[in-house]
């Protein structure tokens, strides 16, 4: 409330606590924490550098704990609690949402948080503890994860403005590839496998962008001839008219896994939601 009021007394108006008190508080945990976390300026307090990065340990700290008593809920009349479920943007969404749905028709005290997100951003957030499971385009990092195989596949192609040359094409060969400026989703382990599939060095896949979310860069596409380098679900779900996707030869078709950590205890919601997508498979 301090940082978000850069105010002392506002801050402990709002805390319903005397402003000696909450001064007395935010001096005992930068003495616990060993620095200061604020610059002190007339009546303002603004975080600092150590400030801000304990801010954000803090804020996952307290919504891992939450999450954690969440889990804990639970009766044995009724499955409770909340599962955090990340997903790519892809093809692999109606599905998903589907199983979501049948889930919570069956379990309707689970709460099911979504995240979408490229497939670092889902990974880091999984292996932080923030979220349960996450759906990725494979391959991952089999050491790391469990996995189940998704019967939703992407084809890759190119997605390009119509009114570019090679939006006539077919189909997008190696040679034809390696001259387009392209943008990319920043998976290394996906475009070494892409590379694989199709024959070609990934260093003459002249990749210009990477990208988070492939929405982000569509005026590359339409304003500036650019190319994305990705699956056929991106290209649906810009719903633009002006594009098109052209596929891959040879034909590059991809699945989705869902994973989730090994050696992770799953709490009860979570493995029930795993049985849903199996059908009888015990977690």
């Amino acid at each position: 409330m301090v940082a978000e009021t850069n105010n002392i007394t506002e801050a402990a108006r709002r805390l319903h606590l005397t402003q000696p008190t909450l001064s007395r508080q935010i001096q005992d945990l930068e003495r616990e924490v060993g620095v200061p976390l604020f610059d002190r300026q007339s009546h303002q307090l603004h975080l600092n550098a150590a400030g801000v990065l304990f801010k954000q340990r803090a804020k996952t700290i307290l919504e891992l704990f939450e999450h954690a008593k969440q889990e804990l809920v639970s009766s044995q009349d009724e499955i409770t609690g909340v599962i955090n479920l990340g997903c790519v943007e892809s093809s692999v969404g109606p599905w998903l949402m589907d199983q979501v749905a049948s889930f919570q028709a069956h379990h309707p005290a689970v709460k099911i948080n979504l995240y979408d997100g490229d497939g670092d951003s889902l990974r880091s957030q999984l292996d932080a503890g923030l979220l349960d499971l996450a759906v990725l385009i494979e391959p991952v990092e089999a050491a790391k994860y469990n996995f189940l195989t998704l019967p939703v596949k992407e084809t890759w192609g190119v997605i390009m403005s119509k009114t570019v040359p090679e939006a006539k094409l077919k189909a997008i060969d190696q040679a034809t590839l390696s001259k387009l400026p392209l943008t990319m989703g920043r998976r290394p382990i996906v475009r070494d496998d892409l590379a694989e599939n199709i024959k070609i060095k990934r260093t003459d896949l002249n990749v210009k962008v990477t990208v988070n979310l492939p929405s982000v860069s569509k005026a590359l596409l339409l304003t500036w001839r650019y190319y994305h380098l990705g699956i056929k679900g991106v290209y649906k779900q810009f719903h633009d008219d002006r594009l098109i996707f052209v596929p891959l030869v040879p034909a590059t078709v991809s699945g989705h896994l869902l994973i989730w950590k090994k050696q992770q205890v799953l709490s009860t919601a979570t493995a029930a939601f795993l049985q849903t997508i199996t059908g009888s498979k015990k977690f």
